[in-house]
């Protein structure tokens, strides 16, 4: 007699579903493993069979375990925590391989450059030492205690935020400064511009290559921090108030946090329409709700991926003229003023009728810097962490992409004035 998982075809449909979805996230991995064979592979019919095979075999295996399993709760923590973030991660990794061949395709002399600078960036020791630290104290934030009374997952989540912006933003700063400084003083760039390469091309190069590698580290960390907060929301002791109305939570759920809440009335369904069967269901839900989570955590690394843009193309202007050591300088100055300016602006204005000279000089100061450096402050994240209605997700969204544009506008004037200082920089 035939097993009840084997004859009923919905469950055997969505392993193969499930499986396929892999399996095409996948296929960059192994281009990038032996290109030259992958490229026979796909067009040999012979192979494109085992293939078919191969996926229909990882299918059946699929379908008789979650059919085995059974327990939906636990279908549900597996396609979570095992199938969206394994698939989370590889998404992550197939960006990483193809974007900077997408650059070449676009940008071919330009796109060589930034493509070299990418390897470069990714080959070193330290961009590793600097994701493997940020994730370290991700996971720290996690346990440490805050005395916040009950608002411990926010103080987290902000503390989380942080960590990614500053992690890529120390790397970021750090590449550009020695990279581009470095090839100048060592006569290295007169290499490349006795070639088909420009100065344009050359400094406009090297920060797509460093901002990619930062992208990269970026979305690790990002990544990380979404298995962190769920950590924290479900062993959070103080909150212990799940939102019963919340039709995707879990009951174990102590923490409710809005924004995923919102990401999951408009993720999880498709999720969950796209496999068929109960149990192919319940491995979709779970992955929804990972998604879910990545998608609204990723609002708030776009505002920190902005302020990482703006400071790294600071860092590849200043580098085509100063030192190293020079360079580090101005950027801290111009982050911590960045931030400070908007602050400084305010409370001196509060205090213009009552202050004496000082508060009118430390105010002119103020409008002066807020004026001529980025307002960072404008990517801070806390302002929507910690307010206590909830946040519409898609109208946040648009604050994001406007304050995104804004930075891709100061990263083009400070491009615009690093070309300007290179053009008159005398590399012999």
């Amino acid at each position: 007699m035939m097993p009840t998982w084997l004859s009923d075809t919905n469950v055997l449909l969505a392993g193969i579903v499930l499986v396929t979805v892999q399996f095409i996230a996948a296929l960059p991995w192994l281009w990038a493993i032996d290109p030259k064979g992958f490229k026979e592979a796909a067009a040999t019919p012979a192979s494109l069979g085992y293939v078919g095979g191969g996926i229909f075999a990882a299918g059946l295996a699929t379908a008789w375990y979650i059919s085995y399993k059974g327990d939906v709760t636990l279908l549900n923590w597996y396609g979570r925590y095992l199938y969206g973030a394994i698939l989370h991660l590889q998404l992550i990794i197939d960006l990483f391989i193809l974007m900077p061949h997408v650059l070449v395709l676009l940008w071919p002399k330009g796109g060589a450059v930034a493509y070299a600078a990418f390897r470069e960036s990714c080959r070193q020791p330290m961009f590793w030492l600097i994701t493997s630290g940020g994730a370290a104290l991700i996971w720290f934030s996690v346990v440490i205690p805050y005395f916040t009374f009950g608002d411990d997952y926010k103080m987290m989540k902000q503390i989380g935020f942080d960590m990614v912006m500053l992690s890529a933003v120390l790397f970021g700063v750090l590449a550009a400064s020695m990279s581009i400084s470095e090839e100048i003083e060592g006569r290295t760039a007169i290499t490349l511009m006795s070639k088909p390469i420009n100065r344009r091309q050359f400094l406009i190069g090297k920060y797509l290559g460093i901002i990619m590698a930062c992208l990269i580290m970026s979305l690790l960390l990002s990544w990380t921090l979404t298995d962190a907060l769920r950590a924290m929301r479900e062993f959070d002791p103080i909150n212990n108030a799940a939102d019963p109305t919340d039709p995707f939570g879990e009951p174990s759920e102590k923490v409710v946090d809005p924004m995923t809440f919102e990401a999951q009335k408009t993720v999880v369904p498709p999720f969950v329409r796209a496999v068929p069967s109960s149990p192919g269901k319940a491995i979709a839900r779970g992955a929804g709700l990972w998604f879910s989570d990545a998608l609204a955590h990723t609002f708030g690394v776009v505002l920190g991926f902005g302020q990482v843009m703006i400071l790294v193309a600071i860092a590849s202007a200043l580098a085509t003229r100063m030192a190293f050591v020079v360079n580090i300088i101005i950027c801290l100055l111009v982050f911590f003023l960045g931030h400070l300016a908007p602050v400084v602006v305010q409370v001196t204005q509060q205090q213009t009728q009552t202050g004496g000279v000082g508060v009118g000089l430390v105010g002119f100061l103020g409008r002066l810097f807020d004026v001529l450096l980025p307002s960072l402050e404008s990517f801070n994240m806390g302002r929507a962490i910690i307010r206590e209605s909830p946040l519409r997700l898609w109208e946040f969204g648009i604050y994001v992409l406007t304050v995104f544009g804004y930075s891709l506008i100061y990263t083009t004037i400070a491009l615009l004035v690093g070309l300007l200082l290179f053009e008159d920089r005398d590399l012999a």
